[in-house]
């Protein structure tokens, strides 16, 4: 009988710790579980501005300068012509081969912004290297202007995180596009503004470039086709918001007063 209860005693005893052991187990389960879906909520991926949330009827035309410079002079006529100011994205290596190019831009009242210093592929650089393309870029603009920039447009439209921090950190807007011309592929106006026309909108921001076999002879028309749809073309720093602000997971810069 003695030997008979101390089993019993035993298997009940063997069962209670099992039990605690299970449950200590699949509570420990769900407590990763919750941990790793908080974890996923506060993971967000940094992004550059591709446009903004407004109701002014304006839009931003932003122009990169990376290869030559032999339509600088018609491109800077016809936007006196039509008295409009854009932003022109050098890179540092540019300025150095047309220094004057550079300095016809600045004295024609155009914004100057940053476009790195060699064009190098950003997302492969280190956060100092990034830090030092911008930086080195922005010394040779001051040289030309007079004064530096906090707008900046990484090469090949790439960023990370890396990226986009290291430009943050040093007090620089990133600014993508979010309407592409697709100039430098050779296409002509007409298929330019077919490309843009029913997707315009305020608070776009119209991607282009220079030396390209077709953006000057098509400019007159891009920007007169912009104006006739009720829009302004403003620069970049004339259309972000430069504080109160986020950026939604589309890219859009919303000021802090609007829901997103």
């Amino acid at each position: 009988m003695f030997l008979v209860f101390n089993k019993e005693k035993i298997y009940a005893y063997l069962v209670s710790v099992v039990t605690v052991v299970v449950l200590f187990c699949v509570a420990n389960t769900i407590n990763l579980n919750e941990n790793a879906v908080q974890t996923s909520a506060k993971v967000q991926k940094l992004l550059p501005i591709y446009n903004v949330q407004t109701e002014e009827k304006k839009v931003a035309f932003t122009m990169n300068c990376a290869w030559n410079d032999d339509d600088i002079d018609d491109i800077l006529k016809i936007l006196s012509d039509n008295n409009t100011k854009i932003t022109f994205f050098m890179v540092g290596d540019w300025i150095d081969k047309f220094p004057e190019a550079a300095r016809k831009i600045s004295d024609a009242g155009h914004e100057i912004a940053s476009h790195s210093n060699t064009h190098p592929h950003v997302n492969n650089l280190s956060y100092e290297k990034n830090i030092e393309e911008i930086e080195k870029s922005n010394d040779k603009i001051k040289k030309i202007t007079g004064k530096r920039t906090k707008i900046y447009r990484a090469p090949y439209g790439e960023y990370n995180d890396t990226v986009i921090q290291a430009a943050t950190d040093k007090g620089y807007y990133t600014i993508q596009w979010n309407l592409d011309t697709l100039d430098y592929n050779g296409l002509t106006g007409d298929e330019m503004w077919n490309r843009i026309k029913d997707k315009l909108k305020e608070g776009d921001i119209i991607l282009s470039h220079n030396g390209t076999k077709n953006t000057a002879n098509s400019l007159d028309m891009l920007i007169k086709n912009i104006k006739q749809k009720g829009l302004e073309i403003v620069t970049i720093s004339d259309l972000i918001y430069k504080d109160n602000y986020s950026i939604n997971s589309s890219g859009t810069q919303i000021p802090a007063t609007s829901k997103p």
